[in-house]
C-alpha cells in the first residue's frame, strides 16, 4: 500500500469492546491522485507521486498545469513521493478505503509552532538562582554553557533559548480503529503531529 496525503480533522474517542475509552484522531485520507509514475528504467527508481488538496489555477504556474493535465486532474497544493505499487497507472485516484481496521500506520506531520522560547519551557530547565535576595533577572537564565581556556567554545547540540515547534515529526505505530470509505475517514488510536486542519502523510 502506498501512503496517502490526507489531512487533520481533530481528535475524539471510542469505547473499545472491553468498555475502555481509547483516545483517538480522526483523519482525512485523500482522495490522493497519482500525478506521476517513476520507473527505474527512466528515473533510476520505483515511486509514485501522489497529489492533494486544491489549489486555483491562477496560483499554479503554467509548468505545474501541464504536470496535472497529464495526469488529467485540476490543479494541486501539495505533492508527495511514496513506494511504487504494482498497478498503480497515471490518474488512479487513490482513497482511504486502502486502509484496513486493526492495521498500523505511521503518520508524519509538522508540528505546532511555537515561537521563540527559553530554556526553561524548551527543554525543561529548572531556571537558576533564588527567587529573593537581589536576583531577579537570572530566574530563567539557562546558567553556565561550556568551560572558559578549555575548549574556549560551546559544544554544537547543547540546549539553549529558540525556535520551539514547527518541526516534521512521525509518529509510528498507530493502530486504525475505524475506517470510514464512502467519507475518506480513518480514525488512529493516539495523537499525531500538527494542528486541525494541518496537511498529514499517512504511511504504512
Amino acid at each position: 500500500m502506498p501512503g496517502l496525503l490526507g489531512k487533520k480533522i481533530g481528535m475524539t474517542s471510542v469505547f473499545s469492546a472491553e468498555g475502555k475509552n481509547i483516545p483517538c484522531t480522526v483523519l482525512e485520507a485523500g482522495p490522493c491522485v497519482v500525478t506521476q509514475v517513476k520507473t527505474e528504467e527512466k528515473d533510476g527508481y520505483n515511486s509514485v507521486q501522489i497529489a492533494f488538496g486544491e489549489r486555483k489555477e491562477k496560483t499554479t504556474s503554467e509548468a505545474m498545469k501541464g504536470h496535472f493535465k497529464k495526469a488529467k486532474t485540476s490543479p494541486k497544493r501539495h505533492l508527495v513521493e511514496v513506494d511504487a505499487v504494482e498497478g498503480v497507472k497515471l490518474g488512479d485516484e487513490l482513497k482511504a478505503d486502502l486502509f484496513a481496521e486493526g492495521a498500523w500506520v505511521d503518520v508524519t506531520g509538522k508540528t505546532k509552532g511555537k515561537g521563540f522560547q527559553g530554556v526553561v519551557r524548551r527543554h525543561g530547565f529548572a531556571g537558576v538562582g533564588d527567587a529573593t535576595h537581589g536576583q531577579h533577572n537570572r530566574l530563567r537564565a539557562p546558567g553556565a554553557i561550556g568551560a572558559g581556556s578549555d575548549p574556549s567554545r560551546v559544544f554544537k547540540g547543547t540546549r539553549m533559548a529558540g525556535q520551539m515547534g514547527n518541526t516534521k515529526t512521525t509518529i509510528q505505530n498507530l493502530k486504525i480503529v475505524k475506517v470510514y470509505p464512502e467519507k475518506n475517514l480513518i480514525v488512529v488510536k493516539g495523537s499525531v503531529p500538527g494542528a486541525k486542519g494541518s496537511t498529514v502523510l499517512i504511511s504504512n
